[in-house]
């Protein structure tokens, strides 16, 4: 059964709104909900980037029964990976077993403010690779000690280990991605409704002998409103980046940096790569190809920090049911 979600996108919201946010949309009947972790909005209409561990530790307090998904962090730069074994592990008994930890090789927009650059692809896929590792050895319990190729940990030890060990998921983006992260994850995140991709994750553990299932986790933007025209001026206003890929939006600095590239992206073209206005039907077909290919959860993205409140009461319930009805 496909399981949907709801974004809480700190790039277009502050940490209060967020937190009402995911307690309206646990109350609309969303099954998850994810966090992004940014340290900058894609571009300055966004105008937002709360610390999302902050966020989420409010979030599980506030809500009661949905899941919890980073979506997703990068603990090779900004955070050491010691930091964030910490801080998941704290979060997941927080939610008494709701929370999952989505990690990624991370965007420059985030992690170059630390100072140490902007390694090669192939760098950071390295580096992921080797934290993902320090967190697993980390939320084992014991003392961990690790000289390796990026990291150095000394004597560090979890003191609050969560009874329902914490899940990782880890976004892929292709063959090699999955080569290096298909064992290493429990869960695939994926940013494009790739059949091939998921049914090649699936396979790399089957062939490693690990146990079935694992979830397929993706996401949607959407720009809901009762005016079409509305809607589109809003997400080309806040999310004409989205269509430079992620080849293009992994590279870029700063909000400034994303504001060049798309100064002549027209409200047409973000139209027609993102479902915008009233019709719930155009919203459901623009999901459709995930469930198609295999996700088993889909996070909607709703445009626009302002345009949550109108959305979860108008919209949310209404699309959750057409989505349900039409995926099972």
């Amino acid at each position: 059964m496909t399981r949907f979600g709801y974004t809480l996108m700190t790039e277009q919201s502050g940490p209060k709104n967020l937190v009402n946010d995911a307690v309206w949309a646990e109350e609309r009947g969303f099954d998850f909900e994810v966090c992004s972790d940014h340290f900058a909005p894609w571009l300055a209409a966004q105008g937002h980037a709360p610390n999302a561990w902050a966020v989420l530790g409010a979030v599980a307090h506030a809500t009661q029964d949905v899941d919890l998904y980073t979506y997703v962090t990068c603990p090779t730069m900004r955070y050491h990976p010691a930091i964030v074994a910490q801080q998941a592990a704290t979060v997941q008994i927080l939610t008494d077993g709701r929370f999952t930890l989505g990690l990624g090789s991370g965007e420059n927009l985030n992690e170059h403010v630390v100072g140490r650059g902007w390694p090669t692809v192939e760098r950071r896929q390295d580096m992921l690779r080797e934290a993902i590792q320090i967190i697993r050895e980390l939320f084992g319990g014991g003392v961990v000690n690790w000289r390796g190729d990026y990291f150095q940990v000394d004597s560090a030890k979890l003191w609050d280990v969560p009874e329902v060990p914490v899940g990782i998921a880890v976004a892929m983006g292709g063959t090699k991605a999955i080569d290096k992260f298909g064992t290493l994850s429990d869960h695939l995140v994926a940013v494009q409704p790739d059949g091939e991709l998921v049914h090649g994750w699936h396979c790399a553990r089957q062939a490693a002998g690990m146990a079935g299932g694992g979830r397929v986790i993706g996401q949607i933007p959407l720009c809901w409103d009762p005016d079409r025209d509305t809607a589109i001026e809003r997400a080309h206003d806040q999310f004409r980046w989205f269509g430079g890929g992620w080849a293009v939006n992994a590279d870029l600095p700063t909000p400034a940096g994303f504001a060049g590239a798309t100064q002549f992206v027209r409200r047409e073209d973000v139209a027609e790569s993102i479902p915008c206005g009233p019709d719930l039907d155009v919203m459901v077909d623009a999901v459709r190809p995930y469930w198609e290919a295999g996700f088993t959860d889909i996070a909607l993205l709703q445009i626009g920090g302002q345009a949550q409140d109108l959305f979860l009461k108008e919209a949310a319930e209404p699309l959750l049911e057409a989505l349900r009805s039409a995926s099972n």
